[in-house]
């Protein structure tokens, strides 16, 4: 065995040290950051329950329901890879628009409830709806203690609506 490659090993100690200075410089940035008010050109991780970001406002958060969108086609349900979207409706006939047509049969959506705590958030579901029923929105903070109410039905991702950026909702 050469005795040339060991002379690049570095006692451990050295790299203890070396990897402490790093740390230590960091805090120190980090507290003159915040002592500073962010004066300071290092930023500092946001303290989050009391200081809150802005996400982008393209960034994946909840998915949001538009209601009257909605034709019942269950795309999303059947691309969902989770299964995680579960649909049911009914077929309601509706009078005819103008003297002399016919009635029209329009599906009704009774149930659209979507378990974010088996959805991955890949957004197949956004991408495949032919109707625009669905949308990202920023919203970030909706966890739970509890499995139960991670499932939110309709009128809940309705609300979600407001939250929808303007420009890439129903609303615009």
């Amino acid at each position: 065995m050469k005795l040339s490659g060991l002379r690049n090993l570095r006692p451990p100690k050295l790299g203890i040290l070396s990897g402490m200075r790093v740390t230590f410089t960091t805090m120190l940035r980090t507290w003159a950051f915040n002592l500073s008010g962010g004066k300071v050109g290092l930023r500092s991780t946001v303290n989050y329950p009391k200081i809150k970001e802005m996400p982008v406002p393209r960034a994946r958060g909840v998915i949001a329901l538009e209601q009257d969108a909605c034709t019942v086609c269950m795309l999303c349900a059947r691309s969902c890879p989770d299964w995680c979207i579960y649909i049911e409706g009914h077929k309601e006939i509706k009078p005819p628009s103008r003297p002399g047509g016919r009635p029209r049969a329009r599906a009704t959506l009774d149930r659209f409830d979507i378990d974010y705590a088996l959805c991955m958030y890949c957004g197949i579901c956004v991408e495949v709806c032919p109707f625009d029923a669905l949308f990202w929105t920023p919203e970030y903070e909706y966890s739970e203690y509890d499995m139960g109410p991670m499932m939110h039905d309709m009128d809940r991702l309705q609300d979600w609506m407001k939250t929808v950026p303007e420009g890439l909702g129903a609303q615009s």
